[in-house]
């Protein structure tokens, strides 16, 4: 860890899964001790709007870690990915099907690349020291109307066929531990209002709206086509 943060002025923090089992105080301290001075955290809207919860608590308490830093300190709060639609690229390739649970409850999914955008604007640019940025795309867009925006970058029909929660998260538990699948699932259906709100800041960072999922849709689309 010293040899890679050797030189470096800021550092880009990202840890697995929900935050845990992750020494990450002794990441920072030694991020510190060579000389890094600004820190941007990808945390999660979740752990604003869930800090209670097993699912989100320990990024709650990572932001606290990082605020308690003594460095030029930036935490970003993303939502519901555009890119967790990847996941429905095989079924799109094989059946022309979107499956997927939820499919009238609509969040505000942000675009990667606007996250790191964002990122990048806060680990080279002064102004961003101290702020914590909610990042979320333009609109809220359920898992139907993804599907419908998939359907038209790609210029060919989709179906979409929806999940019961319990099949979600038996297909989910095969790659996320259980009480992040839990805690997913829990946003995915039960959004909380803060969940579904549409946040201005990376437009305030970046001057230009958010990227739409369909935007997102069509500069991927070659991932889903047959």
């Amino acid at each position: 860890m010293s040899a890679a943060v050797a030189g470096a002025e800021a550092m880009f923090l990202l840890v697995p899964g929900s935050g845990e089992h992750l020494d990450t105080e002794r990441i920072i301290g030694t991020a510190a001790d060579a000389g890094v001075r600004r820190l941007v955290l990808l945390s999660s809207l979740g752990a604003a709007t869930r800090s209670g919860s097993v699912s989100h608590g320990p990024l709650a308490q990572l932001e606290k870690l990082v605020q308690g830093s003594g460095l030029d300190w930036t935490v970003l709060r993303p939502g519901d990915f555009a890119s967790n639609a990847f996941a429905w690229a095989p079924s799109v390739r094989a059946e022309r099907t979107v499956h997927a649970p939820f499919g009238d409850v609509a969040l505000p999914a942000v675009d990667p690349s606007d996250i790191a955008e964002v990122a990048a604007a806060a680990l080279v640019d002064d102004g961003h020291a101290g702020r914590t940025y909610a990042l979320t795309g333009p609109a809220a867009v359920s898992p139907r109307d993804r599907t419908q925006a998939l359907a038209e970058a790609l210029g060919v029909p989709l179906t979409f066929a929806e999940l019961t929660r319990e099949e979600a998260r038996a297909g989910m538990l095969a790659y996320i531990p259980e009480h992040v699948v839990d805690g997913t699932l829990a946003i995915l259906g039960e959004p909380l209002p803060e969940e579904q709100a549409v946040s201005p800041d990376i437009e305030t960072v970046l001057g230009r709206p958010a990227r739409s999922f369909a935007d997102w849709a069509r500069r991927n689309a070659a991932a889903f086509a047959a």
